[in-house]
Parts: structure tokens; sequence; C-alpha cells
């Protein structure tokens, strides 16, 4: 299995919350893969607002940290 080192993944253009597009890129998963994992409660934790899915950084690290422990 190959390890994503988080250390080189494309930097997000946003310092505050990430977009969906954002976050996907940081973890090489495609987007509907995000959707799919938010529907099963699955993925890392986002904030509705408005019609518009945000992610905060530190916790999509700590979920990804938690996925590879």
């Amino acid at each position: 299995m190959t390890r994503l080192n988080t250390e080189t993944a494309p930097a997000p253009v946003s310092n505050e919350l990430w977009t969906v597009e954002e976050t996907a890129a940081f973890l090489h998963t495609p987007i509907g893969t995000l959707y799919q994992w938010r529907h099963r409660r699955k993925g890392p934790p986002a904030a509705k607002i408005g019609r518009h899915l945000l992610y905060d950084p530190a916790d999509v690290r700590a979920w990804f940290r938690d996925q590879v422990a």
C-alpha cells in the first residue's frame, strides 16, 4: 500500500476552510468519493454552509492520520 505524503501534497488555495475540491486534491480522492463518505458518515468531518460543504484542514489531517494509524 502506498502512503500519501501529506507534507508534499498540493497546498489548497484557502488557509481558512477547504472546499470539496481542495479537500479532494489534498487527499488525492475523487470529489464524488467525499460526497459518498459524507452520506455514509465515513469521511473527514465537514460543515455545510448554505449549499457549500467546507472542511477544516486540521480536521482533515487528523482524520487522515487516524486512517493510516
